[in-house]
């Protein structure tokens, strides 16, 4: 078998002109890098298209791709902008500017589309393909009605008569037509670029957040498979009780599932989607695993997630169903969060590995879960998630206590695991840490970029739990050669015998 090793680090992060990372130069350069560090493995975050808050766990369309990520170079190698216009897609901002990019990146690509070669058999067979049509009809519905949500539209578009929707789209051709070719060249986008990862050794680690927005073509198109008022607004929503993230928990909004209904069809709907998602990448991380365990409910009008109830969810006969359908040894657990026997009956049952985070591991408990010495094989470990804070910022915001526990629990553990090096300085200790990650047992080492990079909180991805300019906003201003960084991690692979073939 292989243990393999690899960086988390989300597209949006990568370095452009234009504001946002995208499917362009920057995230072939970054796969090089990939490949002479010796790195088979780049996690990033979900690629679908976001709604309010920029969250790509809160898609409107689960199976779309972001429009950001359409490489404006592309439009114009391909004749479809100018070099004028290209040039005027050009922004310096601390964060990536998401009301900089709503108000041009439609504008650009409505002008790529009237220069567009609509008798393109490739795209003519991506609109037969019906693939993006509900997103392109349900987006083009939407601006139409002044950003409404759907559940605001009239009768005849909100509950999706038949009658009705031929009739939009009849009125609305070019509008829908448009839309449906923003994910065609994302999609072509994105097939060339993973084509070139995969050939270059790099596997791509995909994100399936557990659910999605209340807003979006995923509850518009089967209102059935939520709980839904009549309406079509949400009965209950999602979110998690109070835990390490958040003393009020994390109240998320998103509509919960029905899962009787789901049963009737035998889970087409989960199953679909998860075969989608591993056609689109190597390896999928299923987003809130205990969710599919049991979920945690709360009422639609609440301000916080103090208040909720726990219900339970049929997931041996979803795991059953899904597994006659799929290749479940691409499959990875996001067993994060309130963890109980349930949840670890379940990933038993699946056989999925679950996540182990060295950043929550040292804190005085020798039994802790998250330990070198008590992490399995079966697992895939990070120093942190993008939810956490960097490993850096993190280290420097331990008191005298809790330093010292820490520091305490990584020098057993470097003996453990025959990890040699000084511990003087807060860098130090990260990077002490990191090669724990590389040494331990965990059949996978995923290192987010930030981290490798000793980075402090002002590039932390996401803080849960509040609404701030840099969540989701973070990027790179650019990707040097990392030389420094290429040698290290061909340290640490070389030493512990990550991405080449061992015997145990």
């Amino acid at each position: 078998m292989k243990r393999r090793s690899g960086i988390l680090l989300p597209i949006f992060s990568l370095p452009t002109k234009y504001g946002i990372g995208d499917f362009g130069e920057s995230a072939y350069n970054f796969i090089d890098f990939l490949k002479k560090s010796n790195q088979t493995l780049w996690e990033i975050l979900p690629l679908v298209q976001t709604g309010w808050g920029n969250s790509p766990y809160s898609s409107v369309c689960s199976t779309s791709l972001s429009i950001y990520y359409i490489s404006p170079e592309f439009l114009f190698e391909n004749k479809l902008i100018t070099k004028k216009e290209l040039k005027g897609l050009e922004i310096k901002s601390k964060y990536i500017p998401y009301g900089f990019l709503y108000e041009n990146r439609i504008k650009i690509l409505k002008k790529a589309f009237f220069r567009f070669d609509r008798e393109n058999k490739e795209f003519l067979a991506f609109v037969k393909s019906k693939k993006a049509h509900d997103f392109a009809l349900y987006t083009s519905i939407k601006n139409k009605n002044e950003q409404k949500p759907f559940y605001e539209w009239d009768n005849g578009l909100k509950y999706r008569d038949k009658k009705a929707l031929k009739s939009f789209e009849k009125e609305n051709r070019e509008e829908v037509l448009f839309w449906i070719f923003t994910q065609f060249l994302a999609e072509k986008e994105w097939i060339d670029l993973k084509k070139y990862a995969n050939k270059q050794g790099v596997k791509i680690i995909g994100d399936l957040p557990l659910y999605v927005s209340k807003d979006s073509v995923d509850v518009w198109v089967n209102p059935k498979l939520f709980k839904l008022n009549s309406d079509l607004t949400p009965k209950k929503v999602a979110g998690v009780p109070p835990d390490y993230f958040s003393k009020d928990g994390q109240l998320w909004g998103n509509p919960v599932y029905d899962y009787e209904m789901h049963k009737k069809d035998n889970f087409v709907w989960w199953t679909n989607r998860v075969k989608h998602a591993l056609k689109r990448f190597d390896y999928v991380r299923i987003d809130h695993f205990r969710g599919l365990d049991r979920y945690f409910e709360i009422e639609c009008d609440a301000e916080t997630a103090r208040v909720g109830e726990w219900i339970d969810v049929p997931s041996v006969e979803l795991f059953n169903a899904l597994h006659s359908k799929i290749n479940k040894e691409k499959i990875i657990a996001e067993d994060l969060g309130i963890i109980d026997d349930g949840v670890r009956e379940l990933l038993k049952f699946t056989n999925y590995p679950g996540m182990k985070i060295l950043s929550f591991a040292f804190n005085g408990d020798r039994n802790n879960p998250y330990l070198p010495k008590n992490v399995e094989e079966n697992s895939v470990c990070f120093t942190g998630t993008h939810d956490n804070d960097t490993l850096l910022s993190l280290i420097k915001s331990l008191s005298g206590d809790e330093k010292s526990r820490f520091v305490s629990l990584v020098k057993e553990s470097m003996k453990e695991f025959n990890v040699k090096g000084r511990m003087d300085n807060d860098i130090s200790l990260s990077k002490r840490v990191i090669e724990l990650g590389a040494s331990c047992f965990s059949k996978f080492f995923i290192l987010p970029l930030f981290d490798l990079l000793l980075k402090d909180t002002t590039f932390r991805i996401n803080e849960p739990g509040t609404v701030k300019e840099q969540n989701w906003g973070i990027k790179l201003s650019k990707l040097t050669d990392m030389k420094k960084e290429k040698e290290y991690l061909l340290s640490l692979n070389k030493k512990y015998n990550r991405n080449k073939k061992i015997l145990r």
